[in-house]
């Protein structure tokens, strides 16, 4: 008979117990140990033999232990004698690193697609990939769940009207927005953005109409916020009555819950779960976080029926 088995990693405990909680499935948590010398050790205390192992983690702050400790999990499973090991990673790290991006640079999203495989995930779930040309690294079965149905029940909700207009931060994310405003039935703007170094981002210009226009930016992650910023300011400067924004991952690296919390132009960011948000980022109202929860839970199921999880992609 098969059988199901939940693992949740430190980095999304709390998604994890929601998942859980849709699926109505005990959630196992690995006995982890870090050493003195900072190695980690794992010990899974059910029997997992033979059963389709599900194990949720992001590899997010602190990226690299989290990217470990999810690939010894992988392996205390494999050597655990699992039927199936899927990882679950509602945030793909390093996704912004997929292509030589000068001489003498690494691809590490490839790196850690191959790490993935070598330490037997079978499987591999995660949701809005910032470049969707990494699902071409796997050579295992490779999910990308779209975050879309949540963000877009919430903005025809709370904040869409007819006079709207959706917005891509940059050239890579028109198709993105496109989707979106398909589906809401409105027009598209884009910024011309350059950067002038990592995690630095200049607007030039506004290719679009968005004067006398409520404007929502909608963007796979923000990091710094920089680029959003930029954005807000330049919407503003051309006539925008409103700014608002719909991003899937909050990263949200110093300073960007204080670029948030201080920029006047920006209306509200809207955001899920996929990444744990610090207590500062939660008590400051301009944030909304919505739960990927459900969605997640659906990919899970269908996964280990072996049904189709093509209806989620939208």
């Amino acid at each position: 008979m098969k059988r199901i088995v939940l693992v949740s990693g430190s980095s999304n405990s709390d998604l994890a117990l929601k998942i859980s909680d849709f699926l109505d499935v005990a959630l196992v948590d690995p006995q982890l140990v870090r050493f003195a010398n900072g190695e980690i050790f794992c010990e899974i205390e059910k029997n997992v033999r033979g059963a389709d192992v599900f194990v949720i983690q992001s590899a997010i702050k602190p990226v690299n232990d989290n990217l470990m400790e999810l690939l010894i999990v992988i392996d205390a499973l494999k050597r655990a004698s699992a039927a199936s090991i899927t990882a679950v990673m509602p945030h793909y790290g390093y996704s912004r690193q997929d292509r030589k991006i000068s001489p003498r640079t690494p691809i590490t999203s490839k790196l850690v697609a191959d790490l993935l495989t070598t330490a037997g995930a079978t499987r591999v779930i995660t949701m809005d990939l910032h470049a969707g040309q990494i699902q071409g690294f796997f050579d295992i079965p490779f999910d990308n769940i779209y975050a879309s149905p949540v963000l877009l029940s919430y903005m025809k909700q709370e904040i869409m009207t007819d006079n709207s207009v959706y917005v891509s931060p940059d050239a890579g994310g028109v198709e993105r927005v496109r989707h979106y405003a398909k589906k809401l039935k409105g027009d598209i703007a884009m910024i011309d953005k350059r950067r002038t170094g990592k995690n630095v981002a200049k607007a030039m210009n506004i290719i679009g109409d968005v004067k006398g226009k409520e404007c929502i930016i909608i963007d796979d992650m923000v990091d710094t916020a920089g680029t959003l910023i930029e954005a807000c300011r330049a919407l503003r400067e051309n006539g925008a009555t409103k700014v608002y924004c719909c991003a899937t991952h909050a990263v949200f690296s110093p300073p960007a819950i204080e670029r948030i919390a201080n920029c006047e132009e920006l209306e509200r960011i809207i955001v899920t779960d996929t990444i744990p948000l610090p207590p500062e980022a939660l008590e400051l109202s301009k944030i909304v976080v919505l739960s990927t929860s459900e969605i997640l839970a659906k990919a899970i199921h269908r996964t280990f029926n072996n049904d189709s999880v093509s209806s989620l992609f939208i």
